[in-house]
């Protein structure tokens, strides 16, 4: 009896965690315009602190690609400094398509909490 009711706890406190504890956010929008196509890329994550703070806007970032499709080097160009760093790790994971030689790629990566 006793381990059965040890059991319900645990299992009541596993589902009240889940419902209390939100899940991370989202980027609604990445949008790269440039010569070269992305074909593969990672959502950025909408920060806690942008959520909590009711943060939204777009993070503007020059990106050098190399030859072979990976990020080389990105610079911000504007957005708020709650945001630049997701919009950063999620470029670095990002992927373009070969070229003969590397390229500049302007991403917009726009963050506005989702709706549920």
């Amino acid at each position: 009896m006793r381990s059965r009711c040890c059991i319900w706890i645990f299992s009541l406190a596993a589902v009240v965690t889940q419902l209390f504890v939100p899940a991370p956010s989202v980027a609604q929008e990445f949008k790269a315009s440039g010569k070269r196509k992305i074909v593969a890329q990672a959502r950025p994550v909408y920060p806690p602190l942008a959520r909590k703070m009711n943060i939204t806007g777009t993070v503007r970032l020059v990106v050098t690609v190399a030859s072979a499709g990976n990020v080389l080097r990105s610079e911000v160009l504007g957005g708020s400094p709650v945001l630049v760093q997701s919009a950063l790790d999620a470029v670095a994971k990002a992927k373009w398509e070969s070229a003969t030689q590397p390229t500049k790629e302007l991403v917009e990566i726009k963050f506005q909490p989702e709706t549920e």
